[in-house]
């Protein structure tokens, strides 16, 4: 029986020798004699804004303390309202409850993954003081609508790119906003080798305030500004980045690839529902996201078949036990994030991917998914 696993960081590390390359680096980090806050940091930092064709990189521990740090130097806190999509990874909602706001959720567009932008105005109170449109898989979110959305209420727009690296919008790279924080987690298409994050931002001064905020309120030694908190990227997650950030639009590629032959696979497979991708928009294929009705049971029984899948995510974040006592969809307001837990299924999309393997998951799928005689 064929196997396909879902994911595997060392099948892409093997691709182009880049686990030597990385090898190279951690030494080299590891020899230098710094290990936190030094050059290796300063160079990634500056190496990823370029890339995101931005000003300011700040290397921050994980994703979340990137969203958090966000929200913080924008002067979210106790009080506050942030809109937040209603269907994307729980760490959105933390970072607004980290920060003492409250998140409010608002619902994807009808059969779509994104935040329904022209949703937001409903959602909007006096205590409303930022929205955070989450690049979910990969594709961006429409920041031209959100953008006016905030300027027309005055609010602050803090991206969470953790599953986007390398997307475009309208031919600007995810990256070039304002506060657009972004996860290193070694699954991610920029993957470290443990956690890692970072906020990538046009505004020097917002990018002095998260320097404050990761490093215990204080710019150097202990001259402290402000209640700031321990969040640093440090040097050997940082070499391996530099590392594997020369090789991620080619990754990119060989999954716009991978997600291309799904599409052309599938398109005439009953029962399934294949991502759209819109027309101003360059996917980054963190995820390729079908939909199935029946997704538990297929699930399953690709499982049996030997092509390993993911749900991303199986709960609404509003039903699980953390949010549950908030009351967001009790009375049934928030029926297309519910529907989607139901639904969604990812396939591999690594961009290791071989041909016969991507035909391995569509004939399997064909095969569930083809009507009874």
């Amino acid at each position: 029986m064929s196997c396909v696993p879902f994911f595997e960081v060392r099948r892409l590390h093997a691709l182009d020798d880049v686990q030597g390359e990385i090898d190279a680096a951690v030494l080299r980090a590891t020899r230098s004699g710094w290990y936190t806050l030094g050059p290796e940091l300063d160079a990634f930092e500056a190496e990823f804004a370029a890339y995101c064709e931005n000003a300011h990189c700040v290397g921050t521990g994980n994703g979340l303390s990137a969203l958090e740090l966000a929200l913080r130097a924008h002067g979210v806190g106790p009080g506050d309202d942030v809109l937040v999509p209603s269907h994307t990874f729980i760490a959105t909602w933390l970072a607004v409850s980290a920060t003492g706001a409250r998140p409010v959720p608002v619902e994807p567009a009808e059969d779509g993954f994104l935040l329904d932008t022209e949703q937001l105005g409903s959602a909007v109170t006096a205590r409303t003081r930022a929205v955070i449109p989450v690049h979910l898989y990969g594709h961006p979110v429409d920041l031209d609508a959100v953008g006016r959305f905030a300027a027309r209420h005055g609010l602050a727009v803090v991206e969470d790119a953790a599953q986007a690296h390398g997307a475009r919008h309208r031919g600007r790279r995810v990256g070039s906003g304002n506060a657009v924080a972004f996860s290193f987690y070694p699954g991610k298409n920029l993957g470290a080798l443990g956690d890692g994050g970072a906020v990538v931002t046009d505004d020097p001064a917002l990018a002095d305030r998260l320097r404050l905020h990761r490093n215990y309120g204080a710019q150097q030694g202990y001259d402290h500004r402000m209640q700031g908190t321990n969040s640093r990227l440090d040097e050997v997650q940082a070499a391996a980045l530099r590392v594997k950030l020369r090789h991620l639009d080619d990754w990119n590629a060989r999954r716009d690839r991978v997600a291309s032959r799904y599409t052309a696979a599938l398109a005439g497979v009953p029962g399934i529902v294949t991502p759209d991708v819109a027309p101003w928009a360059e996917h980054a294929w963190h995820q390729y996201v079908v939909r199935i009705t029946d997704r538990d049971a297929v699930q399953a029984r690709l499982s049996a078949a030997g092509v390993e899948t993911r749900v991303h995510y199986p709960v609404a974040v509003h039903r699980t036990p953390a949010y549950a006592e908030e009351g967001f969809g009790a009375d049934g307001g928030l029926p297309r994030a519910e529907r989607l837990a139901a639904e969604v299924l990812s396939l591999p999309v690594g961009p290791y991917l071989s041909d016969e393997a991507v035909d391995t998951v569509t004939e399997a799928l064909g095969a569930v998914l083809a009507p009874s005689s």
